[in-house]
């Protein structure tokens, strides 16, 4: 059985996060993807470490994890496209590609030839994907963007963190950077989209996709709820600002989380912890007085879920279908039997490492499923097969553009 998108080539001429996500997510549908980097350097994440991948002898390898985390699947081509044969050589490689996806600074490719106006009138059926901080136009353009000033900036950060009146009260960024993650997740659904248009009109189209956008679009019902009430949200730590109880709890021996969403809920809680009255107390018996009597609410729960270890509290609250979980951390998380049984953690083999432990793509297809077949490449490993293959370079071609510093 094929794989989605089997046939598809993409040009990636991205480095770091954002763009190697959504690149590595049309990598893991089947497209064929040539990453581009620099010779003699590569994607900076290759360097962003430790921890380094671990060869067989135990020593580190070339590759931090980090880029391991978003590279699978790719082919690695090294080309210098600031030299004219290198840009060349780019330039044909774009022509020959069905998607091209860049980050490189508002305009900074048009110097090299590499923009879309340069390539679309050749390449009218090229899908182009342009990633920035800000965009490619607006007062902002031409500044740098990096998650955490953008997670400031696009209003995540106001709404991550404790109170300012509790302790260790301020802002937070999210532990993961995900405002490169999601707009690489919105950069893969846009690229597919137009994929999927082309397909009706025969015509590619310019993506424009900026980190600040991807931010303020991703705060969804916060925004709404701005928009609705001319209030903006604070920070509330780990409470919701809509749903009473719904907070971590300190158990006799760790955190929980209970996540109670409706009265019926909240009423089998009440029986569990041993308070079946407070369902019908006048105070709390709909979520929008819980909301309002909040603090007196977690209080009175908190003291009395310190009374038991966590893992006995998931065992009552679960069965009686009160959401509940604990706070794992990684080692737990790829324990899990849940995790383990939809298979999130995949190994691949690796040239230096003998194999690499990944994480796999989350979506399940029924007929074509995504394979992890083929590890994150060192760099420049298939330069001279793509080079040969695709554009016809022979041996000392190619032996010559390396003597050169070119590949």
């Amino acid at each position: 059985m094929g794989r989605i998108l089997e046939g598809i080539r993409v040009m990636d001429l991205t480095r770091v996060l954002a763009g190697p996500w959504a690149t590595q997510n049309l990598a893991d549908f089947g497209a064929e993807v040539i990453k581009v980097e620099r010779p003699g350097h590569g994607d900076d994440t290759r360097k962003w470490g430790p921890p380094f991948l671990k060869d067989r002898d135990g020593r580190d390898t070339a590759d931090a994890a980090y880029y391991l985390a978003c590279n699978r699947g790719k082919k690695s081509v090294t080309l210098d496209i600031a030299r004219p044969e290198g840009r060349r050589l780019a330039r044909e490689l774009a022509l020959r590609s069905d998607i091209v996806i860049e980050n490189f600074k508002a305009g900074d490719l048009a110097r090299h030839g590499l923009d879309y106006a340069s390539l679309a009138p050749e390449h009218p059926r090229l899908v182009y994907c342009s990633i920035t901080g800000f965009g490619q136009d607006g007062p902002y353009r031409d500044r740098p963007g990096y998650d955490f000033m953008v997670q400031g900036l696009g209003g995540l950060m106001s709404v991550t963190g404790e109170r300012d009146d509790l302790p260790g009260g301020g802002p937070q960024k999210v532990g993961v950077a995900v405002a490169d993650l999601f707009t690489g997740m919105y950069a893969t659904t846009a690229i597919l989209a137009a994929l999927l248009e082309r397909g009706r009109s025969g015509k590619g189209q310019y993506i424009d996709m900026a980190l600040l956008d991807a931010q303020v679009a991703m705060l969804a019902n916060l925004s709404s709820s701005y928009f609705v009430s001319g209030q903006a949200p604070g920070r509330m730590g780990n409470a919701h600002m809509n749903i009473v109880p719904y907070h971590v709890f300190h158990a006799a021996d760790g955190f929980l989380i209970v996540a109670v969403g409706n009265d019926g809920q909240f009423a089998r809680f009440c029986e569990i912890i041993g308070a079946p009255e407070w369902a019908k107390d006048p105070r709390f018996d709909s979520n929008s007085k819980r909301v309002g009597q909040r603090d007196l609410l977690v209080g009175m729960i908190a003291e009395r879920m310190r009374m038991r270890p966590a893992r006995e509290w998931l065992a009552a609250l679960e069965p009686a279908g009160v959401p509940c979980g604990p706070i794992n951390d990684l080692s737990q998380v790829f324990s899990d039997p849940q995790v383990r049984h939809r298979g999130m953690q995949v190994r691949a083999p690796h040239p230096a490492a003998g194999e690499v432990t990944m994480v796999a793509n989350p979506i399940k297809f029924s007929r074509t499923p995504v394979e992890h077949d083929h590890a994150p490449p060192l760099l420049g490993e298939h330069t001279d097969e793509v080079l040969g293959s695709l554009l016809g370079l022979d041996e000392g071609v190619i032996g010559a553009l390396r003597k050169d510093g070119i590949v």
